[in-house]
């Protein structure tokens, strides 16, 4: 099949954190189904269900002897060189992988996640249709809604579904001849999916929803737009400053993260996305005020008075407060969640032989 390194290229995975910094400009293509092969059960896939499965008997003992379930997953892999997690299994293991991400405000419970079991899809059609119902229902008329949904996982046979955003909803940049219009980050990811047949809106604009970009080993790569229904909004304005609105800033509510793989018990679902909840920095000061994304900081400084001739007066901290002032007040009054602090999360954790987003 025609992989991403034939079409423009797209960005895979970015670092994953509440800011949201420029993706990585690789490819990973979906690669030919390989034959299903017996493994020994002393073979890494075995140890690493094993670990996995130790701990979530330890922490679930309703869910039975552990001997016979080891029995189960020993002959499945055996049989088809790989082995299916029940569900209990699978949502215990993709809270604990989001709960331990970094991206979960202590508040919320982590065994109230919400996991979506979608293992049976892989057409790419479906898998778009789930992520917009994964935008719905984690919006939450507001009160967002930490959520995870689970796709089909890869197979010695066959490879799961991919998702090529870092995001599901990001913002399109176009290069005209004098400045960049939209998000700076996204310039090449919109020339991408343009040359794949994506066709913005007209007239253009800074807030354009770019399209999903599905990968599968049966269809290849597909586009799919994003309703703008199904994206929850807030437009920004400031507490103190009139003269905010006129910006016409707004920003998405949900920040779901795409196109990290999901790792339980040495099974990988590459596509897993997930959200927390954002921290208004990361829309404020890492998004609208940096260069590389909107560059508004010059703008409100100016609008501010300050003097922007040289670092050293600190324009650029003034400007970048203001802006997340902005954002923590326009959520507040749009009655959606948003954190002011990163210190309300909890703390990344070691993965290392634990349920765990990779990237």
């Amino acid at each position: 099949m025609t992989a991403l390194r034939d079409e423009p290229v797209l960005p895979t995975t970015p670092r994953v954190a509440l800011s949201a910094e420029p993706p990585t400009v690789t490819t990973a293509p979906v690669g030919p189904a390989q034959p299903a092969r017996a493994r020994p059960a002393g073979n890494p896939l075995y140890q690493a269900a094993e670990h996995f499965l130790r701990g979530f008997h330890g922490a679930r003992p309703k869910a039975g002897p552990l001997d016979p379930r080891l029995a189960k997953v020993r002959a499945e892999i055996a049989a088809t060189g790989t082995y299916r997690h029940t569900p209990a299994e699978l949502a215990y293991g993709a809270r604990l992988a989001l709960r331990e991400s970094g991206w979960c405000p202590e508040s919320i419970p982590w065994r109230g996640l919400l996991v979506r079991d979608l293992r049976e899809v892989r057409a790419a059609e479906d898998v778009a249709a789930e992520c917009v119902r994964h935008l719905r229902m984690a919006a939450a008329a507001g009160a967002i809604r930490p959520v995870v949904s689970v796709f089909a996982p890869d197979s010695p046979w066959r490879p799961g579904p991919r998702i090529r955003n870092d995001q599901l909803v990001r913002y399109a940049g176009y290069r005209e001849p004098s400045h960049v219009l939209g998000d700076r980050r996204y310039v090449d990811f919109t020339t991408g999916v343009g040359k794949l047949g994506w066709r913005p809106p007209t007239p253009r604009g800074r807030f354009d929803l770019l399209p999903l970009v599905i990968e599968s080993g049966d269809e290849g790569v597909r586009l799919f737009p994003i309703p703008r229904d199904a994206v929850l909004e807030v437009r920004l304005t400031h507490p103190e400053l009139p003269w905010f609105a006129e910006l016409g800033l707004r920003w998405h509510a949900v920040p779901v993260i795409a196109n990290t793989r999901l790792r339980i018990g040495g099974i990988d679902y590459p596509a897993a996305p997930y959200n927390g909840v954002y921290i208004c920095r990361a829309i404020g000061e890492d998004v609208l005020g940096e260069d590389a994304a909107y560059g508004l900081a010059t703008v409100v400084a100016e609008r501010l008075g300050l003097d922007t001739s040289r670092e050293r007066t600190l324009w650029r901290d003034r400007a970048a407060l203001e802006l997340n002032r902005a954002v923590l007040h326009s959520f507040d009054q749009a009655g959606v969640s948003i954190e002011h602090s990163a210190e309300v999360y909890l703390p990344a954790s070691d993965t290392r032989d634990r349920p765990a987003f990779l990237r």
